[in-house]
């Protein structure tokens, strides 16, 4: 090993790591010389030239010439080569693991060549690993208390009276046993407030802290989560009426293939009929000079000024947001996926204290303008809107969306939410974000789990400091404990709201093993015993394969290509980006499948016109794979007429487009709240010369390609209304200006100044002529037109079960494309849906209204006409619910059954069908 730092600081570093009771593995040179272990209950160590100072117990290690044990290089990946010491056995680790650790290596003359302190997950998992109580768990006369603190040297519980209170009603020692602090208060102190403090050796600081930290099995806050609020989640006085009942009252899902979703931030969740509510209580200054108006007064007066933008909304039966929700639910929606609802940081819970902006005064602005960004980044840390992707602590509701942040209010809140989808037919998704946290090290306020047990919840690089690749704070799924508060924290979920599903954010930084033990723990659950079918809950997530993870970096890890056979769905970015062109970190104009790619270029440089055909064409091959679900053995005559495997099928990065093993592991997908909406995106890559009808037009394409391919759909709030963040390609913290969403449909939020700087300042020049030009806006018509067209789609897609297939084998008998080839039409897809008929041999029948379905995509901006022999002699009929649409483009879609020739207009998915009675 070469030094690249003096000894003196060794300490700061971590590199050595004791990965289990006997074992400890370090990276160095093999000098011939010793290794010692040093330790100090008081973090005394410190280096002085050459020579170890402060230690109360010095320990040589044994050198063990083999190799890291399997069952560690399984665990430790990334350490898989480093040399093993051996740690005596005769060792009071229990002990020693709470002190400041440290190695050294001496050369065979005594000479000190390397010193570093040591990381310790791996030995702690080994002898502390623990399945009992945690928490605070009710019984009639006492309320127990359980920390998990392995490496604490001492903690005690701090209970108040009130959120705020300065004085301490009563101050507990906890005991410890095997790792695991506990104590006994009175179940009179329910409805009180707690801290713990904890004296701990921190990493960060190499000393011994007192830190100060809430519960990591929390179960309620205070305002802002200063303090755990001791709540039983069972109490009746906490439970909805007809509560416990809900499980039995929840929307019928025969299989996960019937499943819809709908991502929806809380906040958004505010109709915006008129900009202003002139009826606002007196204007006053904040700090920044500009004009803030009542907290409410953006938003529609249908609900209670109270509710708006947090759980009670959703229990407003009549006001515009829940009459749309009610239209999608109708249509065959199935499950609204919440942006993160546990308790996050960057928002004040305080009401009171959110700063806010003269949106009258913005609204007078241009359309082009930078002056609104200016007035929503002045403020966005201090106003009322995050997504939410900063967690502090997962397991309890976000106290800004409730009435009161204080007290039970945001438990009974957020249970009320759950009941008032379900029951409008939708079932709920939870955003779960495991992946990070908001804090870390003892004294910040956002810190929890990393004050209890410093360095183990957290993953380190091998230099000991904190990986960062997801955002920040990066936690270790590969961790015993934290895969268990995972499994813990989904099921407190399940069992206590009642909750139908669960999307895991940046799910391929956790480990497959903790997705696959989530999984097994909810299949677990029963009506009789926990008053909910587990097998019911979807799980899916982003299986991105990247950071300090990618390629099972730190074990195999949930990402796309890892998860076939699991049935837990993945985003399908393949379709997206083959849709939309090019992808998020590219160029904004590159073009797509339905943007104009080839067809109706936009001036981007896509190479010769050669070229550009060839990725259309190749974008072509990676949609119909999309739409097969994404199955990675399904077979299909790809563009150059070979029949290839879906995971034959290459992205422009080289990796196979296909990796589902069935239906639901597919989450196709358009747009999503990250990066723009689908119709900025669409008005950002089209020709600037492009109508605003033509652009409708292809947003309502998109979404159709996405409702009729087999998988599961999932759409962002607004892509059936047309949304507009006004080109904002990261709207998390733009505020609600540029985050509005009007259910009322008067208005899609386009063009109401440039976006964000931050974020956007780079494609201002791209950005700012579109925004100022008129013909870019749609009108009233066109968002309702928008609406109809969408939950017409549901009403096809929810028509026949031919379009949710519930296995792969099912999908490769019965699914087909059409215009292959070389020969193919550019810009066409026909698909195929072949049931079978009653006493033909083959398939068997799925349908018993339909027969066959014929699905054809015209991206073209012209009319076309395509002819299949395969097709000739069906007896195809548009869909019924387009030949009743007001979208007179789709009705003039015809069949001649003589010569199997389809005509469709431009931009138009046309859906036949041949009813049952016709062919029977």
């Amino acid at each position: 090993m070469s030094l690249d730092h003096p000894l003196q600081d060794s300490l700061l570093y971590s590199r050595a790591y004791w990965v289990s009771r006997s074992i400890i593995a370090w990276d160095v040179d093999d000098v011939g010389g010793s290794c010692f272990l040093y330790s100090s209950k008081s973090a005394s160590l410190s280096v002085a030239g050459n020579i170890i100072e402060g230690y109360d117990l010095t320990i040589e290690l044994e050198r063990d010439d083999q190799r890291l044990p399997e069952n560690v290089r399984d665990k430790f990946p990334h350490i898989k080569d480093y040399k093993a010491f051996k740690v005596p056995a005769a060792l009071d680790l229990k002990n020693i693991l709470k002190d400041q650790l440290a190695v050294a290596l001496f050369d065979s003359s005594g000479q000190c060549m390397s010193v570093t302190g040591l990381q310790l997950p791996g030995v702690i998992d080994d002898i502390f690993s623990y399945m009992g109580p945690l928490g605070a768990i009710f019984s009639n006369e006492v309320v127990s208390l359980y920390l998990w603190a392995p490496t604490a040297q001492d903690v005690h519980v701090h209970i108040y009276s009130g959120p705020s209170d300065d004085e301490a009603l009563e101050i507990a020692h906890l005991n410890e046993s095997n790792g695991v602090w506990s104590v006994n208060v009175p179940r009179s102190l329910e409805g009180c407030y707690y801290v713990y403090e904890v004296t701990v050796y921190h990493p960060s600081t190499l000393q011994i802290e007192k830190c100060f930290a809430n519960d990591p099995y929390a179960r309620g806050f205070s305002g802002n989560g200063k303090r755990t609020f001791l709540v039983d989640l069972d109490s009746d006085a906490l439970k909805p009426h007809k509560w416990d009942n809900l499980a039995n009252e929840k929307p019928d899902i025969e299989d996960f293939s019937d499943i819809s979703i709908y991502e929806l931030h809380i906040r958004d969740f505010r109709c915006v009929n008129t900009l202003l509510n002139r009826k606002t209580k007196k204007k006053k200054k904040h700090n920044f000079g500009i004009v803030c108006l009542n907290p409410y007064s953006a938003n529609d007066s249908t609900v209670h000024p109270e509710v708006r933008g947090g759980y009670l909304a959703f229990t407003s039966q009549d006001s515009a947001g829940i009459l749309h929700l009610k239209k999608l639910s109708d249509a065959g929606l199935t499950h609204i996926h919440l942006l993160p609802t546990f308790q996050f940081g960057d928002v004040d819970d305080q009401k009171e204290n959110w700063k806010f902006v003269d949106m009258e005064m913005l609204e007078s602005l241009p359309p082009d303008s930078a002056v609104q960004q200016e007035y929503i980044t002045s403020i966005q840390n201090e106003d009322g809107y995050n997504w939410g992707y900063n967690p502090v602590l997962w397991g309890v509701p976000k106290g800004s969306y409730a009435t009161n942040s204080d007290g039970p209010c945001r438990v009974i809140e957020f249970r009320k939410m759950v009941q008032a989808l379900n029951r409008i037919g939708l079932r709920v998704v939870l955003d779960v974000v495991y992946n990070h946290l908001h804090g870390n090290g003892p004294v910040d306020d956002n810190s929890v789990l990393d004050k209890i047990v410093p360095g183990y919840y957290l993953r380190r690089n091998t230099n000991g400091f904190i990986e960062n690749s997801t955002c920040v704070n990066n936690t270790a799924s590969e961790h015993f404990m934290v895969d268990r508060l995972i499994i813990d924290d989904i099921l407190n979920w399940v069992v206590n709201y009642k909750v139908d599903g669960f999307r895991f954010d940046l799910m391929g930084h956790v480990m497959k093993s903790t997705m696959s033990s989530v999984k097994n723990a909810l299949k677990n659950l029963s009506k009789d015993k926990d008053k909910f079918d587990g097998s019911s809950i979807f799980i899916y997530g982003e299986g991105w394969d990247f950071g300090e993870v990618a390629n099972n970096g730190r074990g195999i890890n949930a990402s796309q290509f890892n998860l076939g056979g699991s049935g837990i769905g993945s985003f399908n970015d393949r379709i997206r980006d083959a849709l939309l062109g090019g992808s998020p970190f590219g160029h904004p104009l590159q073009q797509g499948f339905l943007t104009g790619l080839s067809l109706q270029p936009n001036g981007h440089d896509h190479g010769t016109e050669a070229n550009a055909a060839r990725m259309l064409a190749l974008s072509k091959d990676h949609i119909q794979v999309g739409m097969a679900a994404n199955l990675k053995d399904y077979v299909l005559t790809n563009c150059d007429g070979q029949e290839v495997k879906g995971s034959e099928i290459s992205t422009y990065g080289g990796a196979p487009v296909a990796y589902a093993s069935q239906p639901v592991e597919t989450i196709n997908y358009v747009s999503a709240h990250d990066n723009e909406t689908l119709f900025d995106i669409i008005s950002l890559k089209t020709p600037m010369e492009l109508s605003v009808d033509e652009r409708c037009r292809i947003n309502h394409l998109a979404a159709s390609i996405i409702v009729l391919s087999q998988g599961v759909p999932f759409f962002h709030c607004g892509d059936e209304i047309l949304r507009s963040k006004s080109l904002d390609r990261d709207s998390y913290n733009s505020g609600d200006w540029f985050n509005r969403i009007d259910f009322s449909y008067n208005s899609n939020n386009w063009g109401v100044g440039l976006p964000p700087k931050e974020k956007n300042e780079k494609n201002w020049p791209l950005i700012k002529p579109r925004l100022a030009s008129p013909s870019f806006k749609p009108h009233k018509s066109h968002i309702i037109s928008a609406l109809e067209n969408f939950q017409n789609l549901l009403r096809i897609r929810y028509s026949s079960v031919l379009f949710r297939l519930r296995t792969a084998n099912a999908i490769q008998e019965r699914v087909r494309f059409h215009n292959t080839g070389p020969s193919h039409i550019p810009g066409v897809i026909v698909m195929s849906v072949e049931d079978g008929h009653e006493g033909i041999p083959g398939l068997t029948c799925l349908d018993p209204i339909y027969s066959y379905i014929v699905v054809i995509i015209n991206a073209c901006p012209i009319d076309i006409s395509f002819t299949s022999p395969v097709l000739c002699g069906k007896v195809l009929q548009l869909h019924p619910m387009q030949m009743m649409s007001t979208d007179n483009s789709v009705k003039n879609s015809t069949y001649d059954p003589l010569t199997g020739c389809f005509s469709v207009p431009s931009r138009t998915s046309s859906v036949f069908v041949e009813p049952r009675n016709i062919q029977e």
